[in-house]
């Protein structure tokens, strides 16, 4: 099947994995240990019950949806990815194109591979920026400011990574930053040799272009690659302090990504955050972690309805996003659903992926009774 006729992401999905070899595959599509939070996140999404109502006019379904002030043209962006030119380059500047020109925000993570400055331009003022702490403050602190200089609204700091998780599927293949992948793996991928020609046409292994470490951008092997970022990035004395001068030197919005608990999020907002993203990191940190989905209602409530709450993790379809909604959210992100598009057929792809969420999105909204995304809310859960 060619992605062009895909019918659904999963749809997408199984062209994803025809284009990569299997251990690059397990990265994206891999969670922690033995993958109970993944699970978690589909079988909570299963659970919802989205409660129709009938003989109501909606024939002007719209999707538009306000976050911080700006209008969308659907209530789903594209999650922040890290490493995602791993499984195809340029992956980051083609889902900033497809996401601008379907006029929704995209993501850039700061250990994205893609440069900061052509991923903006490339997305069309719809380019929001995600910040791992990191051990080195100045560095830190450059690298948001270069984001605000480039025009960069929205901050998305994330904090559920305290330390590395024990991903094992990527223990297995021998997969990291450095990609030094078991003897198995390297014969698999010769059967992919689009992939292996466009992964040494472009370098080899990716540059973290975004960390703005002298260290990173001039490493020259896969090896001082995944030593340099992973020295900037391992940081456990992360608190409530180094968010809080983040608020303090941040001039536009900023949310903070990772939040389950009603009291971390009453904390964020209260050291200045405009926004929470409730997000299990789609199930690749903390196993026996709860869905986001079960703990976001708590959230919500425990928020001033000044302050955006956000979902991320597990989006498949377009119902999964009204489900996320109706539960409490104000917008949805998604991540791997979007990256499958783009491994697929790069901006095509993207694009293509987006195209069937919004169709999915409107089709369960005219299927429920809705008319706008204005209406949802606990009123159409069972």
């Amino acid at each position: 099947m060619n992605f062009e006729n895909a019918v659904n992401i999963e749809d997408l999905r199984r062209c994803a994995r025809r284009h990569v070899p299997r251990a690059v595959f397990h990265y994206v599509e891999g969670g922690v240990e033995d993958e109970i939070g993944m699970a978690r996140n589909r079988s909570a999404m299963d659970a919802v019950r989205l409660l129709p109502r009938y003989l109501v006019d909606t024939s002007r379904r719209t999707q538009v949806t306000t976050l911080f002030g700006r209008q969308y043209e659907m209530p789903l962006g594209v999650a922040p990815m890290g490493l995602s030119g791993i499984s195809r380059p340029g992956t980051d500047l083609a889902l900033a194109t497809a996401a601008g020109r379907a006029g929704i925000p995209f993501t850039l993570s700061n250990v994205s591979n893609d440069p900061l400055d052509k991923v903006v331009e490339a997305g069309n003022g719809h380019v929001f920026f995600q910040l791992y702490p990191c051990r080195d403050r100045a560095l830190m602190y450059a690298t948001m400011a270069r984001a605000a200089d480039l025009g960069v609204q929205v901050l998305m700091v994330t904090v559920d990574v305290p330390v590395h998780p024990n991903r094992e599927r990527n223990t297995r293949s021998g997969f990291g930053a450095a990609l030094k992948l078991k003897l198995p793996y390297v014969l698999e991928a010769a059967r992919h040799p689009r992939w292996i020609i466009e992964y040494l046409a472009h370098g080899g292994v990716p540059k973290f272009r975004n960390l703005l470490s002298a260290e990173v951008t001039a490493a020259s092997s896969a090896k001082d690659i995944a030593i340099a970022s992973g020295a900037q990035l391992a940081d456990t004395t992360q608190t409530w302090n180094d968010f809080e001068e983040i608020r303090r030197r941040w001039p536009g919005k900023l949310a903070i990504k990772g939040v389950m608990h009603p009291e971390d999020a009453r904390r964020a907002v209260a050291l200045g955050a405009d926004g929470v993203v409730v997000s299990n990191h789609g199930g690749r940190q903390l196993d026996l972690a709860p869905s986001p989905l079960e703990t976001l209602p708590a959230i919500r409530a425990a928020l001033p309805e000044s302050v955006a709450v956000m979902f991320d993790s597990g989006i498949r379809r377009g119902s999964h996003v009204l489900a996320a909604m109706c539960l409490g959210a104000d917008f949805v992100f998604a991540g791997r659903a979007m990256l499958y598009g783009a491994i697929a057929g790069r901006e095509r792809g993207a694009a293509r992926a987006i195209e069937i969420l919004k169709r999915e999105i409107d089709l369960q909204m005219g299927q429920m009774g809705c008319a706008s995304t204005d209406e949802l809310g606990a009123k159409w859960l069972l």
